[in-house]
Order: structure tokens, then C-alpha cells, then sequence
């Protein structure tokens, strides 16, 4: 088994650079080839590359602008291994990753895998936030940071491997950005491919971006979900309403204290006190814990109201999601 390392980059150079470094110190004894795609960055980081040709076996290509899922598809058609792992640029790889994932492929093979994502020490505080909110269990349900307990779990592409039979039968990546993960799951699962968690193949997931940045992320995520609900709507799940029930029913909340009744609204001081804590307690720093709310808040705000507004234009006013919402769709 052969991997091949698929990175689509745009305007990522000093990412690039930490990326390529902490793969060039991986631990694993066998071959592997990295295939990074240039996506029509107007700063590209072949310079950076070319720097690394004696330590990494590197293939580099330029192409236009065609959005991460296609550059991936790209880059996975250009591969000479068997099984593709794929990394976003922003990812720092431990030494024993590909190591662990051979493990888990020996054990027990699936066609398809995630992994999870952690913070370093070295991490900003913001950055350690964000990550709090985006893999603790009391968010997400632990989804993104390795306690995934349902039995079919959606592969993450900042971290996630597919074989190169699945990839030629399901043409890989769709054009929607943000929800082509997903996606690509459950056309897997259509087809009768399997996907897994592999929780010891986690990696450092950066995630250099801003409170607004973050805020606009999470409300692509919400408004793809209804999109994905309305494609497949086998696989649709009532937690995926519960961003936008929390944030109603904090509404409420509010609405109910006019009427003197205010024990809706202690449930969520609540849930933020024990947000505050865990990420204080984990992060050992306050600073981190108060940062933890203002950063799960922003995630249930932004997802709760883009799932809301993709719902009403999606699932209830029937419109094409490639109208409603034409900036999540890459012209391939």
C-alpha cells in the first residue's frame, strides 16, 4: 500500500512551509509521495516546496481556481499511490501519524477514514478556543475531536484518507464549499463503501482565521446542511435543528422574562458556566475558558441562523441551492 499525501493550497505559503516540515520529520519507514495543487494562489509557495525536494518525495502542480474539493480530486488523479490521505494547509502533522493510520488499516481496512484534530501548546489562544468549540463533546458531540460514537462517521478533509477504488467510483469531491465532506460520505455510503473514525490519526488543526472569519465558516456549514438534508434525505438527523433550537430558545428565554419566568435562561447561564470551566480546566487558563464562550457562542449563532435561513429557502420555498446560494457552488 502506497499513500499519497493530497494538499490543495491557496495563498498558504508560511502554512505550507509548517505543514511540509513536520512531515518531513514523520517516523514512518516506507514510502509515501505528497501531491500538492496549487488553486490559482496569487501567491504561490512553489519556492517553499522546491526546499523540501531532498527531504520529501513532492509532486507540485499549478491550476486555475476551481475551489478545494476539485483541486483534490486533482491531485488525487495525479497520484501514484493507492490510498490518498488528505490535509488542509493549515494542518501540523505528528511523526507517528501515517504510522497509526497503517496500523488501523492493518486491523481492520476501510475504504474510507477521519481522523481527529488537536491544539498545540503553541496554538494562540483564540486558535485554542475555536478548537474547543469545534471538538468538545459539549459542541459538537465530541465529532471533530474523537469521541464519535454513531456508527457512521462523516471523514473530515483537513484529515481523512481514501482509498483509490472509492475515490474512481464515486469521482471524488463535489463543487459545494463548504459540505463536500459530507457529501462525499454519503454517496460513499450509497455505493456500499465503508468510513471510520481513527481516533489515533489526529492532527493539529491551526485554523488561522479571525472571530468574523470564523462566524462566517460556521454559517456556510449551517446553510449546507439543509442543502445535503434536502439531496439526502434518508440520512437527514434532528441534531442537526439543534444550533437553531438553541438559539431560538434563547431567544425565548429573553421573551419569557417579561413575564417574570427566567428559568429558561439560567438553564443557558448554565451551559456557558460549564463551557467556561471545561475549556479553563483544559486549556489551563482562564483567559482560554472565557475566549471558549465568546468562540461557542459564534458557533451556535453562525450555524444556527444560516441552517435556519438555507432551511426556509431549501426545504420550505423549494429553491435550487445553486440559485439560493450560488457563492457555496465552484464552477468546475
Amino acid at each position: 500500500m502506497i499513500f499519497s499525501l493530497i494538499i490543495p493550497v491557496y495563498n498558504r505559503q508560511d502554512e505550507v512551509d509548517e505543514l511540509l516540515e513536520s512531515l518531513s520529520k514523520s517516523d514512518y519507514n516506507e514510502a509515501f509521495e505528497i501531491v500538492l495543487v496549487e488553486d490559482g494562489s496569487s501567491i504561490p509557495c512553489k519556492d517553499v516546496v522546491m526546499t523540501y525536494q531532498g527531504k520529501l518525495n513532492i509532486s507540485y502542480y499549478f491550476k486555475a481556481n476551481s475551489g478545494p474539493g476539485d483541486s483534490r480530486n486533482f491531485g488525487m488523479q495525479k497520484a501514484v499511490g493507492d490510498y490518498f490521505i488528505i490535509f488542509d494547509s493549515d494542518c501540523i502533522i505528528p511523526p507517528n501519524y501515517l504510522s497509526e493510520v497503517r496500523k488501523a488499516l492493518n486491523n481492520e481496512y476501510v475504504d474510507c477514514f477521519g481522523g481527529p484534530d488537536k491544539a498545540l501548546d503553541s496554538f494562540s489562544d483564540i486558535q485554542k478556543a475555536i478548537n474547543f468549540a469545534m471538538t468538545s463533546f459539549l459542541t459538537t458531540g465530541g465529532i471533530r475531536g474523537g469521541s464519535e460514537k454513531i456508527g457512521k462517521f462523516q471523514p473530515r478533509s483537513f484529515n481523512m484518507g481514501i482509498s483509490k477504488k472509492a475515490f474512481e467510483a464515486s469521482k471524488g469531491f463535489g463543487n459545494i464549499h463548504p459540505g463536500e465532506d459530507p457529501d462525499l460520505s454519503i454517496r460513499l455510503w450509497n455505493l456500499g463503501f465503508e468510513t471510520r473514525l481513527f481516533q489515533n490519526a489526529y492532527v493539529y488543526h491551526k485554523r488561522r482565521i479571525d472571530w468574523e472569519k470564523f462566524s462566517v465558516q460556521v454559517n456556510k456549514f449551517g446553510k449546507a446542511r439543509p442543502i445535503l438534508n434536502s439531496w439526502y434525505p434518508e440520512h437527514n438527523k434532528l441534531t442537526f435543528f439543534f444550533p437553531t433550537a438553541f438559539i431560538l430558545g434563547l431567544l425565548l428565554a429573553f421573551i419569557l422574562l417579561i413575564f417574570n419566568f427566567d428559568l429558561l435562561l439560567q438553564l443557558y447561564f448554565v451551559y456557558f458556566v460549564i463551557i467556561f470551566l471545561t475549556a479553563t480546566i483544559q486549556n489551563r487558563s482562564i483567559k482560554i475558558g472565557y475566549l471558549a464562550v465568546i468562540a461557542v457562542w459564534k458557533q451556535f449563532y453562525g450555524y444556527g441562523t444560516g441552517f435556519l435561513e438555507s432551511y426556509i429557502k431549501i426545504i420550505l420555498l423549494k429553491r435550487k441551492p445553486q440559485e439560493a446560494f450560488s457563492g457555496m457552488f465552484f464552477k468546475i
